[in-house]
């Protein structure tokens, strides 16, 4: 993978506000990638926001803050993974979580028309988390 995997301009997906309830929300973005750095702004059904994260072109890991610009809304934890046309993977707040998938805009906006194995990729699952093993002297 290299950063021509990641290119920069619009982008457009969706995410989901739990892994039960998979009605999508949709996310319009201007990313750039640039030197492992992500910046970028975008709008969604809650509001407009900003971008900064990090990316990695050997193990396509993504990951970002989204801050909106309405400082009620704060600030979403974003990881991820760059798959094929995709990056997919989680968002977090400190009380919930949930899925996202976006893709740049070139690609198209209709993600069953876009998604050609739609039906052998994996839907969008939470990224698990360690376990942590605690010793039964501590509990």
């Amino acid at each position: 993978m290299s950063e021509q995997d990641y290119p920069s301009g619009p982008w457009v997906g969706f995410y989901v506000y739990s892994f039960k309830n998979q009605n999508r929300h949709r996310m319009d973005l201007a990313l750039s990638f640039h030197a492992g750095r992500i910046s970028g702004s975008g709008s969604d059904d809650l509001g407009r926001f900003g971008i900064r994260g990090k990316f990695d072109t050997k193990g396509g890991e993504v990951y970002w803050h989204k801050t909106y610009a309405r400082p009620d809304l704060g600030r979403v934890f974003y990881r991820g993974f760059r798959e094929g046309k995709f990056i997919w993977g989680t968002w977090s707040l400190t009380f919930t979580t949930g899925g996202f998938k976006i893709w740049p805009l070139s690609e198209g906006t209709e993600l069953d028309l876009i998604e050609g194995e739609a039906k052998t990729q994996p839907a969008v699952e939470p990224v698990q988390k360690p376990k942590i093993l605690i010793p039964s002297a501590v509990k």
